[in-house]
Parts: structure tokens; C-alpha cells; sequence
């Protein structure tokens, strides 16, 4: 026995709306594997912005740290936008601090190239950089 539901022409554009915004929320059949972040070299890695601002470096345990530069702080909520062999891109939201999302590619397994963009401490941001793996940390 099949039942058919009927969504509501209202429903659509709250939805489509809410896409167009970047406000849709993860839903539970989108896993959140980033394997491509697994596959990078543990350590310490150096990004070099190419607007010139001070080189940064980083501690990598997950690769996952490339994700919230301008978001150092924990409890951010993540949504994968995408999930490929070879880039990543994802939205995240931190309370009370602002947002962001970060388009990362990978190179090799020690050179990505990242952009990012966002709101962070009520002031706008959006970067390029590229990170590369630079010794042990």
C-alpha cells in the first residue's frame, strides 16, 4: 500500500529560501566523513595568506583545524556542503561569533589551498591562503 504526502507550495519556497540564505540546517542522512581531511599530514603546517598577512602555524591532529581559522573557539555547528576526493567545502555557524565557510583543496597530502569566508566578531572577513605541511609539532 502506497501513501503519497503533498507539500505545500509555502513549504517549497521556505525551504528554497532558506537554501538561497545559507541558513539550511544538516539534516541526518548527510554524514559528515571529510575522509579528504584524514588522508593530510599530522603536524605542524604553515599558511601563507595571499594577501600578504603574517604567515600562520598550526598544530594538524585531524586535518580538521584547516576548517575554522577566523573561529578558533569550540561548539560551532558544521554543515558539509561538500565532500569529494579532493575538496571540501563547508558552512559552519559559531554563537555569538559570527560564520563562516571554508572551500578547502588538496593538492597533495602536505598542500591544500584554502578560502574562507565569513563573519567573525561582527566584522566581515574572506581570505586565500595556501597551507603546507612543515615539520612536527
Amino acid at each position: 500500500m502506497s501513501t503519497s504526502r503533498k507539500i505545500s507550495p509555502i513549504g517549497i519556497v521556505a525551504a528554497v529560501g532558506m537554501v538561497m540564505l545559507g541558513l539550511a540546517l544538516p539534516v541526518a542522512a548527510q554524514p559528515d566523513s571529510l575522509s579528504m581531511l584524514g588522508g593530510l599530514s599530522k603536524g605542524e603546517w604553515t599558511i601563507k595568506h595571499r594577501d600578504g598577512s603574517a604567515d600562520r602555524k598550526i598544530c594538524v591532529k585531524s586535518g580538521r583545524e584547516l576548517i575554522q581559522l577566523r573561529h578558533r573557539e569550540a561548539g560551532c555547528s558544521r554543515f558539509v556542503v561538500e565532500d569529494a576526493k579532493s575538496k571540501i567545502t563547508i558552512q559552519y555557524t559559531c554563537p555569538g561569533n559570527g560564520y563562516g565557510r571554508t572551500d578547502i583543496r588538496k593538492e597533495t597530502g602536505e598542500l591544500v589551498q584554502i578560502e574562507s569566508q565569513g563573519i567573525a566578531s561582527g566584522l566581515p572577513f574572506q581570505f586565500a591562503a595556501e597551507a603546507r605541511h612543515s615539520g612536527s609539532c
